[in-house]
């Protein structure tokens, strides 16, 4: 009787990689700007329309600004990690088929599954957000959306033990209606679903720079004061509260993961997906800065606790056509975001689906538009599902830890890539080299990468297992379901499925 081979022992042959992304039937219509663009569409969203706000008024105050910097010193080790293994394998697949070729079957399935939480409610996310913010705008215009259809049905409540989740008999079908239209612009194909993310970009980062323009000439640098707030305890203000701002925006920077997932449609891979990466993400990180900076230096941090924050900062300016153009903008910002994250989503499970480990249905083309249609209709449903149930913070921090684990296997996967394989072609290398262990070779880059990693998972892990032992249990159950389910998963489908364990049965 022929006998699997064990799934931790299974590492998916270079070749076989490079083969993949030969015969993948995708059209190779990106270049570097438009890679870059992609890449600033996922980054510039949520991030700083939403989430710099709660970040600001929960738990760093304007130091909020410092912590952009941690998030984006984190995401730019990581990023070059990236670009190195995007020059040497160029696949939809990215980080999952990084860590399929380097560690194993069951570390890629686990990053995987990890990946798809980071994708899937980081969609959810975007999709909370732009519900707020297009309320918000219709607002203006005296046309308020039911609460019973905008609201999640899980409500965050903040008090003096921290924030608390408690149930509301609410949908928010707009969250699940954006998702929706998003599919269907992907479906049509990647060359029309670019050219809509770059007028999307254009139009946002404009807002965005005259919202620091205008806004910068009315700053009261006394709301700049005290920089660091005092320490409340559980991670509010403090150096703590720093750290805990960084690991929420941390999955605003998933955006070039978004570009190495396009590698398979890339005109030449090698060379355009690193520059597509590192480019996306120093502009990004810049618009960032100013943005915090503006925002917090325009109202007290306290009052940015809302859905809509850039909107109640420009309020301060006494400009209220300029607020109606921020929404818009900011309405532009998320759709962008939504659309390049769905995208990336559908391109990991393409590739997973490739390999066996899900159903056919994930890799099946569109015969007229050669686009993964089942499969981005099946993931936009399920982000949608989750926009409707969850609020945007319990949404940001699964992410977070999502984005983290996905980012730390891809530093090791550059570490053992380099040790295994030290003499393949690499059209970039990460710089401030390494040294060598036991024949194991310890790079200066993906350590710290690790490092920076390991310090965002941390708090919010610690926050999350804190609300446990209090009593609010529903984070660590959905975080802990979640995880069950994907084990569940692996054992009863990619398991017997796998493509490449088929091939070593003997």
């Amino acid at each position: 009787m022929p006998r699997r081979a064990a799934p931790i022992t299974i590492r998916k042959p270079l070749e076989a990689v490079r083969l993949d992304a030969e015969t993948a039937g995708m059209h190779r219509t990106l270049g570097p700007v438009q890679l870059m663009l992609i890449g600033i569409g996922c980054i510039v969203g949520a991030g700083v329309y939403v989430m710099t706000g709660t970040a600001a008024a929960e738990y760093a105050g304007p130091a909020v600004i410092l912590s952009f910097v941690i998030a984006g010193l984190a995401c730019g080790f990581t990023a070059l990690c990236y670009a190195e293994l995007s020059s040497v394998l160029p696949v939809s697949g990215a980080s999952y088929t990084y860590a399929y070729a380097a560690l194993g079957e069951v570390t890629a399935w686990a990053l995987a599954w990890m990946l798809m939480l980071e994708f899937g409610l980081a969609s959810a996310a975007l999709a909370v957000g732009f519900s707020g913010y297009l309320n918000s705008l219709l607002g203006d215009f005296a046309v308020h959306i039911p609460p019973a259809i905008l609201q999640s049905t899980l409500v965050a409540q903040t008090g003096p033990q921290g924030t608390r989740f408690v149930f509301s008999p609410s949908l928010n079908l707009i969250a699940l209606a954006s998702l929706a239209v998003v599919a269907l612009i992907l479906i049509r194909g990647i060359r029309h679903s670019a050219a809509v993310n770059t007028l999307l970009v254009i139009v946002k980062v404009g807002v965005l720079l005259g919202f620091v323009v205008v806004g910068f000439g009315h700053v009261d640098t006394h709301n700049w004061t005290p920089f660091i707030p005092q320490s409340e305890g559980r991670f509010r203000y403090g150096v703590a509260g720093i750290f805990r701002a960084a690991s929420i925006l941390f999955f605003a920077y998933l955006g070039f993961e978004a570009v190495a997932t396009a590698a398979a449609e890339a005109r030449h891979p090698q060379r355009d997906i690193p520059i597509g990466i590192l480019g996306a993400l120093a502009a990004s990180t810049l618009l960032y800065v100013a943005v915090g900076l503006t925002m917090t230096g325009l109202v007290p941090f306290r009052a940015l606790g809302v859905p809509d924050p850039i909107a109640v900062a420009v309020e301060a300016v006494g400009a209220p056509v300029l607020s109606i153009i921020i929404k818009g903008g900011a309405l532009t910002g998320l759709a962008s975001v939504l659309l390049v994250n769905t995208y990336g989503h559908s391109r990991i499970c393409f590739a997973m689906a490739t390999d066996g480990m899900l159903p056919d249905a994930f890799r099946t083309l569109h015969p007229r538009f050669a686009t993964p249609a089942t499969g981005t209709i099946i993931i936009a449903a399920i982000a949608g599902i989750a926009a409707a149930l969850l609020p945007i913070t319990l949404l940001a921090d699964l992410v977070s830890i999502g984005t983290a684990f996905v980012f730390s296997v891809v530093a090791i996967s550059t570490m053992w890539l380099r040790t295994a394989h030290p003499d393949l072609t690499r059209p970039f290398r990460v710089p401030l080299g390494g040294i060598w262990v036991r024949g194991v070779w310890i790079g200066t880059v993906p350590v710290l990468a690790l490092l920076f990693c390991l310090t965002m998972m941390g708090p919010v892990l610690i926050d999350i297992a804190g609300k446990a032992i209090g009593g609010d249990w529903i984070p660590a159950a959905i975080l802990g379901g979640y995880i069950l389910c994907g084990a569940l998963l692996y054992a009863g489908y990619g398991y017997r499925h796998s493509r490449l364990a088929g091939a070593t049965t003997a």
